[in-house]
Parts: C-alpha cells; sequence; structure tokens
C-alpha cells in the first residue's frame, strides 16, 4: 500500500498528554515553547540557532502538516490535557514505509521539564507506532553527552545498539565531531 493512502488517527492520549499532528495556526504557541528554550536546545538542535520569526514557525508548522498528512514525515505536538498548553514537540522522522522503520525525535519546553511528560510522550508515541503503524523497528538517536536526552530510551526499555563515533559536527562548529549514541526497540 503507498503511504499516502494509509488511514491512522492523527492524535491520541497518554494519561496527562494529548498528542496530535501540527495543525496551521499552531505556530504561535510553538515560536513560544521555542523561545522559552532556546538555552537548553542550542548545544543539541541546529534549528535553535537560527533567528525566527513568528511566522518561519508558523510556516514550519504548516510544513510539518503537509508533510504529515503525504506520510512523509509525523511531526507530533504534545499538549498538556488540563490546560491545552503545548509543551513539547516530537514526532516519528527518517520512515522507511517498506519495514515500518521510524526514528523518534524529541524536545521539550524548558518550563516544563522534570516533571516525566518527555518520557511519557515518547511511551506513547512508541505504542502508537507499535500499534497503529505496525512499526517493527524503533529508534531514538542522541548525542552521547546529552544525558537528559539519553535517559528517555533507558527510561523505556530500549537497547543501545551501538555508539556512532564521529557521526556529526558540534553544533557550531565546522571541525569539532561528535558522537552518537543509537537505541532501538524491535517489534
Amino acid at each position: 500500500m503507498k503511504p499516502i493512502l494509509m488511514n491512522f488517527p492523527t492524535e491520541f492520549t497518554t494519561d496527562r498528554l494529548l498528542i496530535r499532528m501540527p495543525k496551521p495556526g499552531d505556530g504561535k504557541a510553538m515560536f513560544e515553547a521555542i523561545h522559552a528554550s532556546l538555552d537548553e536546545l542550542k548545544p543539541w538542535l541546529p534549528f535553535a540557532h537560527f533567528e525566527q520569526t513568528e511566522e518561519d514557525v508558523e510556516a514550519n508548522i504548516r510544513e510539518a502538516y503537509l508533510k504529515f498528512l503525504s506520510r512523509e514525515d509525523l511531526r507530533l505536538l504534545v499538549f498538556l490535557k488540563e490546560n491545552g498548553n503545548l509543551i513539547a514537540s516530537s514526532g516519528l522522522h527518517r520512515i522507511n514505509w517498506e519495514i515500518p522503520k521510524f526514528e523518534i525525535g524529541y524536545w521539550i519546553d524548558t518550563r516544563y521539564t522534570g516533571k516525566g511528560y518527555m518520557t511519557e510522550a515518547v511511551q506513547g508515541i512508541t505504542e502508537f507506532a507499535s500499534k497503529e503503524l505496525n512499526a517493527r523497528r524503533i529508534e531514538i538517536r542522541c548525542d552521547t553527552q546529552n544525558v537528559k536526552s539519553a535517559a528517555i530510551p533507558e527510561r523505556l526499555g530500549f537497547t543501545l545498539e551501538g555508539i556512532l563515533r564521529n557521526d556529526s559536527l558540534e553544533i557550531g562548529s565546522t571541525t569539532k565531531l561528535r558522537d552518537t549514541s543509537v537505541y532501538a526497540k524491535i517489534y
């Protein structure tokens, strides 16, 4: 089956969270979350180094919406059920529909760290990929020095399959190489 013809939910919930595809109009809340979190995001994510306007972020959200509909990339936004606040961005990326295989990426608004929300979201996304998308492999990759990011797959029982040495450049550097941890769950 062609991925664009696949039908699956565009949102789901966990105990405390609503997780859904991005929609036009989400840019303002995403812009605010990014700007509240720049100091924590800059060491790990290239987009945090670019000056973005609210309009730029809204355009990015709309592109993510289209990619979700075309099944090219499944970005997911994470909201608190209790008040509807956007607290994180995640999703299923680097998709290989033939296997099916996905990579979960994530970041959380600094104002909501330390409460277990990201672990809960990644658990929910893992279950969604397994049950709704018939995932056979789910990966989480992170810089070996990103201890907070690595704690999530470790907490959720992902297996550390290996470390890719000299896999990427340090953000903002043209010479300093970094290593990447590769965690996976197999179904």
